[in-house]
C-alpha cells in the first residue's frame, strides 16, 4: 500500500492513459483518499446548446476515482470500474471542469468513491458521480 503523488499520476496519464492525456486531464492534488483533477476547456467538448458533453464529465470523474484508488493503494493498474452513476445537476458552460473525488469506503476488493464536478468559476456543482472500483487480489 502507498500513496501516489499528483506528479506520479500525471506521468501515468501520459504513459498509460492515452485517451485521458489526449483530452487534457491532469491531476492537481492527490492525498490519501482524495484527488482533485482538472479537464481544461476545449471547443471539442461542447455539444449542441453550448454545454460540455456528458462523456467528458464521466471520463473526468472516472479518472478521478482511479486517482483516489491509487492514493490509497499505490499503482494498481488492473483496478477497474464496476459501477458509475452520474447525476447531472447544472449546465456546465465553456470552462475548465474541476473534479473533487474522495473515498467513501475501501474494502479488500472494492473501493467506493464520489466525485463532485464544478465548472471553473462557478460554485454550483455540474454533476455528482458515485462509483465503485474492483481491486484485483493482492499477491500473497
Amino acid at each position: 500500500m502507498g500513496e501516489i503523488s499528483a506528479v506520479d499520476f500525471n506521468q501515468i496519464i501520459l504513459e498509460k492513459l492515452f485517451w485521458a492525456h489526449e483530452i487534457g486531464i491532469r491531476a492537481e492534488i492527490i492525498s490519501e483518499g482524495m484527488a482533485v483533477l482538472r479537464l481544461p476547456y476545449a471547443d471539442k467538448m461542447l455539444r449542441p446548446g453550448g454545454t460540455v458533453a456528458g462523456p467528458f464529465m464521466m471520463a473526468l470523474a472516472d479518472v478521478t476515482m482511479y486517482a483516489v484508488v491509487f492514493s490509497l493503494l499505490g499503482e494498481i493498474e488492473l483496478a477497474v470500474t464496476t459501477n458509475l452513476n452520474v447525476n447531472f445537476l447544472n449546465r456546465p458552460g465553456p470552462a475548465d471542469l474541476i473534479a473533487e473525488g474522495r473515498m467513501l469506503k475501501a474494502g479488500k476488493r472494492l473501493v467506493v468513491c464520489d466525485v463532485m464536478l464544478h465548472s471553473k468559476g462557478n460554485k454550483d456543482p455540474v454533476a455528482h458521480v458515485t462509483g465503485t472500483y474492483s481491486i484485483p487480489p493482492m499477491p500473497s
